[in-house]
């Protein structure tokens, strides 16, 4: 009988490379999706400040909100406080996301990202007269 093990077998070999990719892809997955940008309100003196912070591999790309550039803290890892009133009219109206770009020096897009904002910021504020609650 051949004494071959069973790593030798094709359908073993492939097995592993299954599992090997399936595992590759699981670790990968949560990493790539922290590098998106984030985006949380803030007090900034007497006003709110939407927080957007973010990941860039090149120190040197410019980060854009909206389309408009934005002077941010940190290198790799950045971040940059906005007031809401200018995030306000930087955005359409009820918006629910911000477009969060890095850009070269010569303004040509290296990525860009759709990043949703915290519930209700951009919101209609309603004043209620009165509110109805019944239970069941």
């Amino acid at each position: 009988m051949d004494r071959t093990t069973l790593c030798d077998h094709p359908l073993a070999r492939l097995a592993l490379a299954l599992t090997g990719a399936l595992l590759y892809t699981a670790l990968a997955s949560p990493a790539m999706a922290a590098s998106e940008p984030t985006t949380k309100v803030v007090e900034c003196g007497v006003q709110s400040c939407l927080l957007v912070s973010g990941r860039r591999d090149d120190p040197a790309l410019l980060v854009s909100i909206n389309g408009q550039v934005v002077e941010v803290e940190g290198g790799q890892n950045w971040r940059v406080r906005v007031p809401v009133e200018t995030v306000r009219q930087w955005s359409a109206p009820n918006a629910r996301t911000i477009e969060v770009g890095l850009l070269t020096a010569q303004a040509q897009v290296a990525s860009s990202a759709s990043v949703d904002l915290p519930i209700g910021l951009l919101g209609n504020l309603t004043d209620l007269a009165v509110l109805e609650v019944r239970a069941r």
